[in-house]
């Protein structure tokens, strides 16, 4: 699964637990992806809290829980701070990347984000891993760099069991069901994962372009590991 880190479980830190190795919010570089679907893992992220409440209760409010490790930020309302399209930019190293956030259907996923990056907690890091074999994706959000690093946080899946991953997705890592921290994927080719990495919006062409780019330049170690071209993001903001 995609975790914070690729599930390297490409995640193996919080590996991309793309079952190709994304691990978006977990903590294993070694295995939080929960299904290979080619070389590479999926995004995972290493997160040490094995299960989150439903994202959200009766009330329609998110739920955030301390996941054990040091608190980074303070976290999200429990009421969604965003309703509808979010407009965000990331300002980055090699570009700036566009996004649309989709708070309609995942309203607690888009207001962790927007927390994040109003608290400045993304500013200064860099995507610590790309695939570019099996599954073709993007992974950032991590603080530290290794793919186990979160915000002192987790929350759950807003999934609906019909997610998709092709170019222009943006999802978030995992180190497994209801693991979600600060770790996020973009794919820039189709990416045959699981639905088990929730999709809270998607990028223009423009960023696919430029993230393209990048994986022409292979990544250390080949095919799954940091590009060698570094995206370091300066700086995220939201309109």
């Amino acid at each position: 699964m995609l975790t914070r880190s690729f599930a390297r479980p490409l995640l193996a830190a919080p590996v991309l637990v793309l079952a190709l190795g994304l691990a978006a919010c977990g903590s294993d570089d070694s295995g939080s992806a929960s299904d290979d679907a080619g070389s590479s893992t999926p995004p995972s992220s290493a997160s040490s809290s094995s299960s989150a409440p439903a994202s959200t209760d009766a009330a329609g409010a998110c739920t955030y829980t301390p996941d054990g490790t040091q608190a980074q930020v303070t976290p999200p309302p429990a009421d969604p701070s965003v309703t509808g399209d979010v407009k965000v930019t990331m300002d980055t190293s090699v570009g700036e990347f566009h996004a649309t956030l989709d708070a309609g259907k995942t309203p607690c996923t888009v207001s962790s984000f927007v927390s994040l990056a109003d608290q400045g907690y993304f500013d200064g890091t860099t995507c610590h891993r790309m695939t570019t074999s099996g599954i073709y994706v993007l992974q950032c959000g991590d603080p530290t760099g290794t793919g186990t690093g979160g915000p002192g946080y987790s929350f759950a899946d807003e999934l609906s069991g019909k997610e998709t991953y092709g170019p222009g997705t943006l999802a978030m890592a995992n180190a497994g069901p209801n693991t979600n921290g600060s770790q996020f994927f973009i794919v820039y080719g189709d990416s045959p994962l699981p639905p088990q990495y929730t999709v809270f919006g998607t990028v223009d062409d423009a960023t696919v372009s430029l993230i393209e780019d990048v994986a022409k330049d292979g990544t250390t170690p080949p095919q799954d590991g940091a590009p060698n071209t570094p995206v370091d993001i300066k700086t995220v903001t939201t309109d």
